[in-house]
């Protein structure tokens, strides 16, 4: 077996999955490790060198989208066999075929193809950084529930409990609810603002939306028929001046809103914003839907759109995807009691109750996983991580929209022409790089020379090679 040392703790070093695979690969490439060879199973390297067993499944699976390892279930992972299609992409082989940049792509096989080993475009956490402690004791303590008690379909509000602990959770950011009649869970927060769009909104009906926005949100509202109208995100939070020319000119039924740590921009509403909102959106009837799913990783004291107005007019919409784990596809709408209950009715019809095993795990998270310490840390870690970014971007010129030092995004802008975008995006692809260009975050599609990048996927040494290429060659 190969001899390695991680580096720890060093905000100059590379993340752990980065380490390891890199030592494996040297040590396939120099034959150190020959083809054929067993590696260690996952649960037994993450004992010798003290890893998350999150972090070692990573880096085995980066290896095995290389083609530098193989896995087969109950045979562990073993060095691939040279010369039989398995050389890797990282060692220049023809045989790796980069996935076609298609909307397809991005919306449904994106979450199945492990094939791309820098993802700088994803929406998540790196699998390294979860609440592995917290995860697995939630774990062996929904096991132990009696099956009977989770037979049934459940509440349709969801599990009482966790509506509950959501509810406190809001407590504590000033918006007090009832968790009975306020609170109904969903399989994400992306089905939340489905349901809304489904019981509140019909075909042919105007809404607006940020420009740039969320990208799925967007494909929620086309397949719903909606017109949707962009206005421009500012730093501060949106332009008030075109929401209300907007509002005015094509009166629309609801506006959607990223108030905090925004998904794709990073940027979060000042108070004298989510007034000025407010005060729009009540002067012209529209439901205000807050998606505020990034809370829980910003600073304190951003506004609060649903305590600022008491749920009259507005939906709030939170999940734990990006504090816990997105697999467990877990998430909330907040809603005054009436709206809460054709919302239930909504949701039942298109899919009966969400997952009560999946709440039953969430729940113990928050109540026993140490997840508040767990959420300190990832704020901590996103920091620091933000700070590297931010000073390879500098080196490179490339414009930054906001510097939030908090959250999973920051939006970038290329010294290259907008029209290029999308072949910057194609040849990242063929150098196993996944970069989100903005015109994916734009109602109309517009081209741009913007790119969200997610910052813990974005310290990889190839990436900023590529993106140093792309700037001398525009």
């Amino acid at each position: 077996m190969i001899e390695f040392k991680l580096e720890r703790g060093s905000r100059q070093s590379p993340t752990l999955v980065e380490q390891l695979v890199q030592a494996f690969s040297s040590a396939i490439e120099e034959q150190t490790l020959r083809a054929g060879v067993l590696l260690p199973s996952v649960q037994r390297l993450a004992e010798s060198h003290a890893l998350s067993t999150f972090t070692v499944t990573e880096a085995y699976g980066r290896l095995v989208s290389m083609g530098l390892v193989t896995a087969r279930r109950g045979s562990g992972y073993r060095v691939a066999v040279r010369g039989h299609g398995e050389r890797a992409r990282a060692v220049g082989s023809v045989d790796w075929q980069p996935p076609s940049l298609t909307a397809t792509w991005l919306l449904s096989d994106v979450f199945a193809d492990h094939s791309v080993p820098i993802k700088s475009g994803c929406g998540t956490l790196p699998n390294e950084w979860v609440n592995e402690t917290g995860l697995q004791h939630a774990l062996r303590a929904v096991g132990r529930v009696p099956a009977a008690r989770i037979a049934d379909y459940g509440h349709p509000y969801g599990f009482a409990p966790l509506r509950e602990r959501i509810a406190e959770q809001l407590d504590r950011h000033g918006l007090p609810v009832d968790a009975a009649s306020n609170v109904l869970l969903t399989a994400g927060a992306t089905q939340g603002l489905d349901l809304i769009v489904r019981t509140l909104l019909r075909a042919g009906d105007a809404v607006i939306v940020e420009d740039p926005g969320y990208c799925n949100l967007l494909q929620i509202l086309r397949l719903a028929g909606l017109q949707v109208h962009g206005v421009p995100r500012t730093v501060a939070g949106i332009d008030t001046d075109v929401f209300e020319r907007l509002a005015i000119e094509h009166r629309p039924k609801a506006v959607f809103l990223n108030t905090t740590l925004q998904n794709p921009t990073g940027a979060t509403f000042s108070m004298a914003a989510a007034f000025r909102l407010m005060q729009i959106a009540e002067r012209h009837g529209l439901w205000v839907v807050e998606d505020d799913v990034n809370r829980e990783l910003a600073p304190a004291g951003a506004p609060l759109l649903a305590a600022m107005e008491g749920l009259n007019r507005v939906l709030y919409v939170g999940g734990f995807a990006k504090t816990i784990t997105p697999a467990l596809r877990c998430g909330y709408v907040v809603a005054e009691r009436d709206v809460l209950r054709e919302l239930a009715r909504t949701k039942m019809a298109v899919g009966l109750t969400s997952s009560e095993a999946t709440e039953r795990i969430v729940e113990k998270v928050l109540t026993e996983g140490r997840y508040a310490r767990h959420v300190e840390v990832v704020v901590e870690r996103l920091k620091d991580a933000h700070a590297l970014v931010e000073e390879r971007m500098d080196a490179l010129d490339i414009d930054l929209f906001r510097r939030p030092r908090a959250g999973l995004f920051v939006w970038g802008t290329l010294p290259i022409d907008p029209a290029d975008a999308s072949d910057v995006a194609t040849r990242a692809l063929e150098h196993g790089i996944w970069l989100a260009p903005g015109s994916y975050f734009r109602p109309d599609d517009a081209p741009s020379a913007a790119f969200r990048f997610n910052v813990p996927y974005s310290l990889d040494d190839a990436l900023w090679e590529f993106l140093r290429r792309q700037a001398i060659r525009a």
